[in-house]
């Protein structure tokens, strides 16, 4: 007998000794021992906090993990995609790099190492229930149609659209909606969600299967008609996965009593099914009397033409740059890729010095929105180069490539890409600058001279002139 047939000779015995072995009692007694991971008091925690959300009865997920029950089943795949950590496909679907850069945002539904271990003993030790008394208080879930934001202050619905389940993408404007607002008023959150109005026939069984709007772009008008297209009246774009926006504390955005909402592009993709679909858009306002003392702006940088990813090639990179024109606060960091997209990092250069703010993978079937934490949003001083860089897998190995073998470019529709950092932030004034970053070492006890993570002159007193530095 050859070695290969003898290791398949035993295989058999080998994965009944396995069996047997998950399925001992933790102790010789049978009763599980004091540091037994369990279901009820280890496991049960992390799928409140960073699960149910989704999986849910009449929720997004395909499958419900409320009780222990519906989760057994499971183990191992929530093992495996758990551990997946920042790459595609991992569950909670966040992908920034936990290594590198900064790691504190507003709303991270992520995994700790320490959590992700934990599930990992649970299911390789059999995954057991444990004491049902040991069972944190059950999720007061409001229904599917829960927001990110809280409660919203207004929700605006666009006009409802159509499309057949097997159809080519289609774009353009869907029309206007007032906002029914009688005064005005601030901004201080926003979200998008899509509404199934109606559906007949079969989806298909992918993320983006739930959905037939790839984007929506959005504009308000003021009463008087006339649309404002600077950089700082324009608002968050919908994408399929998307969540919800926070704006800066201090830079609230403006609606004005009166105003309409313009739906002035939807990028509709049909998903097998015949739907009617609509999608809602719900602000959280900041107080009455409320003032902000900046404004947000747009800063999105990247490449949208001049991309050309090559057929079967699992490893392709791209960059692009842009040099901030004044003393900047980054609030949120958007990487948006198209299907072959599977990574992107920010890097800021000063001078000699190149610092990584973040890398996040990236999943087109869940776009995220990555809101620092107002403590941890990078200053960066007038001058500062932002690099941008992109990875493409374009083989058989992405799975949400539907053709490898396809060369593709830059473009609007799903089969073409994009390079884009949809980024938002605040300018700052030289004192507005120096507060800052004065508050950040107070937050942070830095001592002079010491740097941190994307606060590279937090440790200095003065405010160096970096952008006639790097002219010279």
């Amino acid at each position: 007998m050859t070695t290969m047939q003898q290791r398949r000779a035993w295989r058999p015995f080998l994965a009944a000794a396995f069996a047997a072995l998950i399925a001992l009692p933790a102790t010789a007694a049978g009763q599980p021992a004091a540091d037994e991971v369990t279901f009820s008091k280890d496991i049960a925690p992390i799928l409140q906090r960073s699960c149910q959300k989704c999986h849910r009865p009449d929720s997004l997920a395909p499958m419900s993990l409320i009780d222990y029950d519906e989760v057994r089943p499971w183990a191992r795949a929530i093992r495996n995609r758990t551990a997946l950590r920042d790459q595609p496909g991992v569950m909670p679907p966040w992908y920034i790099e936990k290594d590198v850069g900064i790691q504190s945002f507003k709303e991270d539904p992520s995994l700790s190492d320490k959590e992700i271990a934990l599930i990992a003993k649970w299911v390789d030790n059999g995954a057991p229930e444990g004491d049902p008394a040991d069972l944190p208080p059950p999720v007061a879930f409001i229904d599917v149609n829960e927001w990110e934001i809280g409660q919203p202050d207004l929700v605006v619905s666009s006009p409802s659209v159509e499309l057949p389940g097997e159809s080519p993408d289609w774009w353009g404007h869907i029309g206007e909606t007032p906002t029914g607002l009688t005064e005005d008023r601030y901004v201080a959150a926003l979200e998008f969600k899509e509404v199934t109005e109606s559906s007949v026939g079969q989806r298909r069984a992918t993320v983006g299967g739930l959905f037939i709007v790839h984007h929506l772009v959005m504009d308000i008008l003021v009463p008087d008609g006339e649309d404002d297209d600077s950089p700082e009246s324009r608002w968050p774009v919908h994408e399929v996965g998307r969540n919800a926006d926070f704006f800066d504390p201090a830079a609230g955005k403006l609606i004005e009593a009166g105003s309409t909402i313009f739906f002035e592009n939807i990028h509709l993709h049909a998903n097998g099914a015949d739907t009617r679909a609509r999608v809602d858009v719900g602000f959280k306002f900041h107080p009455r009397g409320y003032e902000p003392t900046r404004q947000v702006r747009g800063i999105s940088f990247g490449n949208t033409v001049d991309l050309d990813i090559e057929p079967m090639d699992p490893d392709q990179r791209m960059e692009a740059f842009f040099t901030l024109p004044e003393h900047t606060k980054i609030s949120v960091y958007e990487p948006h890729l198209h299907a072959p997209g599977v990574r992107m990092c920010l890097d800021a250069i000063l001078g000699t010095s190149i610092e990584t703010l973040n890398c996040a993978g990236y999943d087109h079937s869940w776009v995220r929105v990555y809101t620092y934490e107002d403590d941890a949003a990078p200053l960066l001083p007038k001058g500062t180069i932002l690099r941008l860089t992109g990875y493409f897998n374009n083989s058989p190995s992405n799975p949400n490539v539907a053709d490898p073998r396809n060369w593709s470019g830059g473009g609007n529709r799903s089969v073409d890409q994009m390079f884009i950092n949809i980024m938002r932030g605040v300018y700052l004034s030289d004192e507005e600058f120096a507060e800052e970053m004065a508050q950040r070492r107070e937050v942070l006890n830095l001592m002079p001279g010491e740097t941190a993570v994307g606060c590279p002159l937090c440790g200095d007193v003065e405010v160096p002139d970096l952008a006639e530095g790097q002219q010279q």
